[in-house]
């Protein structure tokens, strides 16, 4: 397969993105990978596009790679797209994915624009790797690199590119499924016949006795136990919690998933801010017109990551429902993660603090939260913030500046290059 890997970085061979695909290059030596540094030569693409466009037009995956900034690409990517776009050029039916690194600080909007503008392309859009500045530093970082790759190739594919789990694993999709509603019914029974050799299992959120909605109480904290004499919160542990992936089927009702759901949502407070599904994967069944509804979109995204589960896919026709069964059978058999985005980092970061400062009266969040290392401050990390220190030392003096910057720049690179040669 040819690869041709766009560089939008500004700063060319010293970009920490363009390592990540480097590095995803140095593992599949059988493809053919070629690196144009569009970014840094924007200047002279944009008087002429044509070895850009040319090469774009002979590969078989274009891999957009570029840093997070303010929201959205740099702008010498920006400009190029939009140039490409003012000649009406045309690359229908390529495939297109993107690598970016930043600190999740709305990387979901950077990446939802090159889709949209790749789409307008006539590109067909494959999910991309939304990695940290410093995770191909990290072990857990460089091997969710390599899934990301083999998960493209497979899209492209349809095989899987390295060892599956033998099953046959647990799916529950929990509904609140009416017996008139019968469109959902056969979507449920679509996902069902998708799923062979799995064992799936449906919980009718209407057949629990629900004795009300969460009223705030916090009798829970301490324990979880629910004040509600009602089961939920084991029913929530021992009939959901424990599948191996959850998928949720619901009808659009009042642009949501419905008063029932929101009341399920609003009970699992009885499992406070503990994320004990992370790392499996989850997935919709959407019954209604969800492509009127953008800020239920953005729940239902916002809602997998915050659970650290891959969202496998929302299907809401026999394609997308045959695709997310597909999908959702390839994270079980193969372990599939990925990395969180805005969503789930910004939102862990304000529990994170939260729980912290309450640890005192929330003491299963706190003791959860211990145990899985998710007080990550970045105050504990005195010798990043004494080189921080001493790098601003030098940048305030403008001789040491000029002096400094090229041996700071090539610092900051290093360690990345130090993975690509121990490799």
């Amino acid at each position: 397969m040819k690869i041709l890997i766009v560089n939008g970085s500004p700063k060319g061979d010293h970009s920490i993105t363009l390592h990540t695909c480097l590095y995803i290059q140095k593992h599949f030596p059988r493809h053919d990978f070629e690196v144009l540094h569009a970014g840094q030569k924007s200047a002279a693409l944009l008087k002429d596009l044509s070895p850009l466009t040319e090469k774009m037009k002979e590969a078989d995956l274009i891999l957009f790679s570029y840093p997070v900034y303010t929201f959205l690409v740099p702008s010498q990517l920006h400009v190029l797209i939009e140039k490409m776009k003012e000649e009406k050029l045309s690359f229908e039916g390529k495939y297109m994915t993107q690598v970016t690194t930043s600190k999740h600080f709305y990387d979901v909007t950077a990446h939802r624009f090159m889709e949209e503008n790749c789409r307008d392309l006539g590109m067909i859009c494959l999910p991309g790797l939304s990695a940290d500045m410093e995770d191909l530093l990290s072990e857990k970082g460089r091997k969710q690199a390599l899934e990301f790759f083999r998960n493209v190739c497979w899209r492209m594919r349809g095989k899987p590119d390295l060892p599956v789990k033998k099953g046959p694993f647990e799916i529950v999709i929990v509904t609140d499924l009416k017996k008139e509603d019968r469109e959902l019914g056969e979507k449920i029974s679509l996902l069902k016949d998708c799923l062979p050799g799995m064992r799936v299992r449906v919980e009718n959120l209407r057949d629990f006795p629900f004795a009300g909605g969460c009223i705030g109480c916090m009798n829970c904290a301490p324990d979880g136990k629910c004040i509600y004499q009602d089961g939920f919160d084991t029913y929530l542990r021992e009939k959901i919690q424990r599948a191996d992936a959850i998928v949720y089927a619901f009808t659009v009702r009042d642009h949501s998933m419905g008063s029932l759901f929101k009341m399920y949502d609003d009970r699992q407070f009885c499992n406070g801010h503990r994320t004990v599904t992370a790392g499996s994967p989850m997935a919709y069944i959407v019954n209604g017109d969800l492509s009127r509804e953008e800020n239920l979109r953005l729940l239902l995204k916002a809602r997998a990551d915050m659970g650290g589960n891959f969202l496998a896919g929302i299907g809401t026709d026999e394609a997308s429902v045959r695709d997310t069964a597909s999908c959702l059978t390839y994270a079980l058999k193969t372990d599939y993660q990925v990395p969180r985005t805005f969503y789930g980092v910004g939102g862990s970061r304000i529990f994170r603090d939260l729980i912290f400062q309450m640890q005192g009266f929330m003491k299963a969040d706190h003791k959860f939260f211990k145990q899985h290392g998710l007080y990550d401050f970045p105050q504990k990390r005195k010798g990043t913030i004494l080189g921080m220190y001493l790098a601003g030392a030098l940048f305030s003096n403008d001789k040491l500046r000029k002096k400094a910057a090229p041996q700071i720049r090539e610092g900051m690179i290093g360690s990345y290059r130090k993975v690509l040669k121990d490799f």
